[in-house]
């Protein structure tokens, strides 16, 4: 092991600048199959000390908690590992491939599916040759790409229970988020094939809605944003469930100083999940939010507290959706259900909540213009947009010559 780790800072200590192209890939397929030779001795010494019973020594029951609180796995990946360190004993073919590196440890996980108890049963008692099972789907891992394992695999169980019940779709649903020290999050999901066909029907649906002119989102940026979107529908629907007597809604906690201040204020404000973010996305979120005063005494405790105010009330609101008819960002247009009202002059340096300084904007479009793009409605009635640079967005046949003369 010492002899291993030191090879590793050796190749760790390497300057990579002076290689290309073909070095450099030459150098990541050795790299690529020594990790799968890694992820094979782990799963091999999981497998002995989950036999051995090693986890006890820390006092945990099983190798899936040792690794998910010790080694810091996700639940999924601890029990991938878990399922391949089994699988082993059952599977030599696909044991030798993973040791010369020639499977990953994913495919590993996959195929293990093939060797958990109730599999092992249902071949017995059919007769299946589980030598020729392991060396066809071992040969297909090693020589096709990721998703035709994963297919093959799944034949392989769907017709090995063919007469059996319907699994329940909802036992196999996965979702973990993990929250980041900047208040981010980034999660893994495992959803069945119908509850998948759910998820890309309605997130396409918003992706292509959503799609404007010089727009350069790559495909997953679109598909977050289409989730964010989801939500923000969701949430200004008001028939989510009740969030412990209240309608669930994202609660933002900020100081009067940091609220009204236009310095961006970074770490200011604290969302309700125990979030950190500044100042400047606090006051975009209040743009179209509710405002309630809570005067704070030196110890932090509560002394006084106001009513909820409404910043933008529904009658507003309501003349904003038909006046706008959508986001008024140029080149976008986005159904004023996806909208927040932006005041143009922000509530907190004096701006009024009123149709003169309301602006429908889209959740993608309400961000650009707090950070330096700008709206403003024409005395006859049309919206322009100007970038940070000061110059225009334009859009259509004229976008390059003067601005298009009002529809009559």
């Amino acid at each position: 092991m010492e002899q291993l780790l030191a090879s590793l800072d050796a190749l760790a200590a390497e300057d990579l600048a002076p290689l290309f192209g073909p070095a450099l890939l030459d150098r990541l397929g050795r790299l690529l199959v020594a990790q799968n030779r890694f992820a094979a001795e782990v799963a091999r010494t999981v497998r002995e000390a989950e036999v051995s019973g090693a986890a006890e020594v820390d006092g945990l029951k099983t190798m899936t908690s040792w690794l998910r609180g010790h080694a810091h796995l996700s639940t999924s990946e601890a029990a991938r590992v878990v399922r391949a360190g089994r699988a082993l004993a059952h599977l030599p073919a696909m044991a030798t491939a993973f040791a010369a590196g020639d499977v990953t440890a994913e495919q590993a996980g996959l195929l293990g599916r093939v060797a958990e108890p109730e599999a092992l049963a249902l071949a017995a008692g059919q007769g299946v040759d589980l030598g020729g099972v392991d060396t066809v789907l071992t040969e297909v891992a090693v020589t096709r790409p990721h998703a035709d394992t994963a297919k093959a695999v799944h034949h392989y169980l769907d017709h090995l229970d063919a007469d059996g019940p319907e699994p329940d779709p909802t036992e196999g649903r996965r979702l973990s988020i993990a929250r980041h020290a900047d208040g981010s999050i980034s999660g893994r999901f495992d959803l069945d094939a119908v509850g998948g066909e759910k998820l890309q029907t309605a997130l396409e649906s918003v992706v292509q809605s959503g799609r404007c002119a010089g727009d350069e989102r790559t495909r997953a940026q679109q598909q977050a944003d289409a989730l964010v979107q989801l939500c923000d529908n969701q949430l200004a629907s008001g028939q989510l469930p009740m969030l412990r007597g209240h309608k669930p809604q994202v609660l933002v906690k900020v100081g009067i100083e940091d609220l009204v201040d236009a310095a961006t204020g970074a770490g200011a404000a604290k969302l309700g999940f125990g979030a950190t973010i500044s100042a400047a996305r606090a006051r975009r979120i209040a743009c179209d939010g509710t405002l309630t005063r809570i005067v704070m005494g030196p110890d932090g405790k509560p002394l006084d507290y106001g009513r909820s105010v409404r910043l933008v009330p529904p009658h507003v609101r309501r003349a904003a959706e038909v006046r706008d008819g959508g986001c008024v960002f140029a080149g976008c247009g986005a159904p004023t259900s996806w909208c927040d009202v932006h005041h143009l002059l922000e509530w907190a340096n004096g701006g009024q909540t009123s149709l003169d300084n309301s602006a429908l904007l889209c959740e993608r479009h309400h961000t650009k213009v707090h950070h330096g793009f700008r709206v403003e409605r024409q005395p006859d009635g049309r919206w322009r947009t100007w970038r940070p640079d000061g110059t225009e967005i334009r859009t259509g046949p004229g976008r390059t010559g003067p601005p298009l003369p009002a529809a009559a």
